[in-house]
């Protein structure tokens, strides 16, 4: 959901998007309504971020379809499949899932797209990594629900993080910045007992919404971020602050 956000806001102003996800989400079909919606050029293409052959496959696509490439927001994530399972019953195939995913896709994406931009003298990228990269998940807010953050979610997010300031040093010298988002609480039709929980523990008091994350990421994409890399740009209504 965030990630349809962040297309449509940076075709809005004016951006060719790249939209790049796995053949289940009809990538294609979201670039090509982008497109319609906003007159700039978009285009879709299918992935799967831990499979490094299909990230390279990736950048040829971008290269042949736009010539160059300026900016990069990785916004996978893996963990639906692990909402229910405590930590003590988490088995080695379940956590690698969402490590390769999370970290390991993270990690490709960079590499390939992000050394292209190194190379050119130019870009940004954008990782998200997690509030529970950030600070720990608060247990009570999953009361009386059927959901719950699973330990590898916060592991692999936290490895998002670290990388991410990591790479904002390296490639600093070679004009690509490397920063980061983290949203919280975005509204996907949650349970409604969960609603209720996040407001007690949110200074805002209620869940956020896709269009208050999207500014974040036109900021960072922006020159108007020229000085900015290495920064984890919180849009959790103050989750944190307390």
């Amino acid at each position: 959901m965030i990630g349809r956000a962040f297309c449509e806001a940076a075709a809005q102003f004016g951006a060719h998007v790249v939209v790049a996800d796995i053949s289940l989400s009809n990538p294609k079909e979201i670039a090509k309504g982008l497109a319609e919606r906003n007159n700039v050029k978009c285009a879709g293409f299918e992935v799967e971020v831990e499979n490094k052959k299909s990230v390279q496959a990736l950048k040829d696509f971008v290269l042949s379809e736009f010539g160059k490439m300026d900016g990069l927001v990785t916004g996978h994530q893996n963990k639906s499949h692990l909402i229910f399972e405590p930590f003590e019953d988490v088995s080695e195939e379940n956590w690698d899932k969402v490590v390769e995913v999370n970290m390991k896709g993270t990690f490709l994406l960079c590499q390939i797209l992000g050394s292209y931009m190194a190379e050119q003298g130019n870009g940004s990228i954008i990782n998200i990594p997690s509030t529970y990269s950030v600070v720990a998940p608060n247990q009570n807010l999953y009361k009386g629900t059927k959901m719950g953050c699973p330990a590898a979610y916060s592991a692999s997010k936290g490895g998002i993080d670290a990388l991410s300031q990591y790479l904002a040093s390296y490639w600093a010298a070679k004009g690509v910045r490397v920063n980061m988002i983290t949203p919280h609480g975005v509204w996907n039709n949650h349970e409604e007992q969960f609603e209720k929980n996040f407001a007690n523990f949110s200074p805002m008091q209620r869940m956020s919404y896709n269009h208050e994350v999207a500014p974040a990421l036109i900021y960072l994409l922006s020159d108007a971020s020229s000085y900015v890399t290495g920064n984890n740009m919180l849009v959790d209504g103050g989750w944190t602050a307390w």
